[in-house]
């Protein structure tokens, strides 16, 4: 792994990733942590360097929405209690999936704004599991 790619990765889990934490907790009223599968980037800095916008950020507009009111700050913390983001090759293979209290998002973050779910397919997608 390059230096630049370990360096990256450091900032997204020393930083990042716990500033958006925070921020869904104050979104929500509770801390949902994020779990990112780091091999399925290899050395993708271009990749890596899209991955909180195209995922926390996007997320985040999503559950601003979904949280505007007590009943939807109540079923975010009642049904999501972890975030898993994953970084594929292609269009094609991004997927969102619910599951166990488990959001799972695939995305193409090399790709940027083409491999990503905007904030209304994640609102969507979240809505129709709550």
């Amino acid at each position: 792994m390059a230096l630049e790619t370990k360096r990256k990765i450091k900032d997204l889990t020393d930083n990042v990733l716990p500033g958006r934490v925070k921020e869904i907790e104050e979104i929500c009223g509770a801390p949902i942590p994020y779990e990112v599968d780091w091999a399925s980037f290899g050395d993708d800095l271009e990749a890596l360097n899209f991955l909180d916008n195209l995922s926390c950020h996007r997320l985040n507009m999503a559950l601003r929405v979904i949280c505007q009111d007590d009943m939807g700050k109540e079923a975010v913390r009642e049904s999501i209690r972890k975030v898993k983001l994953k970084n594929v090759a292609k269009v094609e293979e991004k997927s969102l999936a619910f599951d166990g209290g488990t959001l799972e998002m695939h995305c193409a973050y090399a790709l940027r704004t083409e491999g990503m779910h905007s904030d209304g397919e994640i609102r969507e997608f979240l809505l129709a599991h709550l």
